[in-house]
């Protein structure tokens, strides 16, 4: 096992990844920006490192500095967290040429899931149902417009190397394709540095759905089941569940199934997630992630795992201790995610926090690096805390929701709880009526 673990990422995940190593007995090394000085992951971490002034290019995606920091600390390992350098494959590759574990997959299938097009093709062979769409890349307008008859419109141009809704625009009629394929085009060029762009199937009303694997790179893989991410505004998603209340038990072992042997066909190592479009009773791939996830504490919370352990325990290359007839559904969870937003506007909310009282109690978790006169930087993500909570049934989870977001209290910025006690109380959201349109027009409407 290891034995110093250094965190190459900052905030809550940060702090979930230290509490994880300090559980197995691994010293951490937390690495800084001068803007996080003051950060709860840096405060207890066994060791800190600065890396460099606040902005993420200069710090949190510093190569060479996050290197240094391990060289010189003795880091046997790092984690990369999510965002940041968590998907990059350069990094991963770099990391174990010093001679350092990377504690997630290959550098190989990091590149690979991080190409739309790649992934989706070895999704195929691996025998994932697949979104229908060009067989690759489309490389001019004037190729799309028989691609995109043949499919049928709506029609969605996407960039090869996109994320987060840029590079994406959907075309309802053929006299648009040409406009909307160069401005997917332009925009995936300027915001990943590939123009490139492939052509998918435009589904009206899906539900996001994911399935959580873990697998040890030796050809062993388990599921943990699916999550629910529909609830989404501008591709970002805002809400989480787990299970997914709509899917009934033969379909969940179903797709369980493809996507656990899937990823011990690749040879995939460490945790990773398969994201879906559900409708009408079918999946369809859009996308791998190579990463723990934002999400991840619900898949925990219904299965009693706790992911980034087992993420630890494969890098160091122990056995992978699941196997999936001891895995089972414990009842349903929810995930709130808490911005550092204004809840009607969304704009980012930074500042002093002036009052902190996370909510306790059975089944309650909150997921924070927050604390009463901590300053939240400018600079970063405005997501500040995740509130989980677990119920036997999904009725007992939504109570327990209401009551932990009553109790929860942050002043001195404006945060996202209001909206999270609004979709609560929403009769479409307790009925499980929803898809991943249905926030946008909540937001917009209520």
């Amino acid at each position: 096992m290891f034995k110093k673990v250094l965190i190459a990422n900052r905030g809550e995940i940060a702090l979930r990844i230290h509490r994880a190593c300090k559980e197995m007995g691994i010293s951490t090394v937390a690495v800084h920006s001068t803007a996080d000085s003051n950060a709860m992951h840096v405060r207890l971490a066994d060791e800190s490192v600065c890396i460099g002034p606040p902005t993420a290019a200069d710090s949190y995606l510093n190569i060479p500095a996050i290197l240094s920091a391990a060289t010189v600390t003795d880091a046997d390992a790092i984690h990369p967290g999510y965002g940041f350098l968590s998907e990059n494959a350069n990094f991963a590759r770099i990391v174990e040429e010093h001679g350092i574990a990377f504690i997630g997959p290959s550098s190989d299938l990091i590149a690979t899931m991080g190409d739309k097009v790649a992934a989706k093709d070895a999704m195929k062979r691996a025998g994932v149902p697949v979104v229908p769409g060009s067989d690759g890349a489309v490389k001019t307008a004037a190729d799309a417009v028989p691609i995109a008859a043949d499919i049928g419109y709506p029609v969605i141009v996407k960039a090869a190397s996109g994320g987060g809704g840029r590079g994406m625009k959907v075309v309802q009629r053929p006299e648009d394709l040409e406009s909307a394929f160069n401005m997917a085009s332009t925009e995936a060029l300027a915001g990943f540095g590939d123009a490139t762009v492939y052509i998918e199937k435009f589904l009206g009303q899906p539900r996001h759905v994911e399935v959580q694997v873990i697998a040890d790179g030796k050809g062993n893989a388990v599921h943990l089941f699916e999550r629910d991410c529909s609830l989404q505004r501008k591709h970002q998603k805002v809400l989480e569940e787990a299970p997914c209340p709509i899917l009934d038990e033969a379909t969940r072992q179903r797709i369980g199934k493809v996507c656990a042997d899937a990823a011990a066909n690749l040879g995939y190592r460490s945790a990773g997630t398969f994201e879906f479009l559900f409708e009408n009773d079918e999946f369809y791939f859009i996308e791998m992630n190579t990463r723990v996830q934002v999400e991840h504490p619900v898949t925990e919370m219904i299965c009693d795992i706790d992911i980034v352990a087992e993420m630890i325990r494969i890098a160091a290359g122990e056995e992978m201790s699941l196997r999936q007839d001891d895995i089972r559904i414990n009842g349903h969870a929810f995930e709130c995610r808490i911005n550092a937003e204004d809840p009607e506007t969304f704009t980012p909310s930074p500042g002093r926090i002036v009052e902190f009282h996370a909510p306790g109690g059975l089944g309650v978790r909150v997921d924070s690096a927050l604390y009463a006169g901590y300053s939240i930087p400018p600079y970063y993500d405005s997501l500040v805390a995740k509130l989980i909570v677990h119920g036997r049934t999904r009725d007992e989870a939504l109570m327990r929701l209401r009551r932990a977001l009553g109790e929860m209290v942050v002043s001195g910025v404006s945060t996202t709880i209001p909206l999270h006690q609004r979709l609560a109380d929403n009769p479409s959201f307790i009925a499980g009526d929803y898809d991943i349109h249905w926030l946008e027009s909540f937001v917009a409407t209520d």
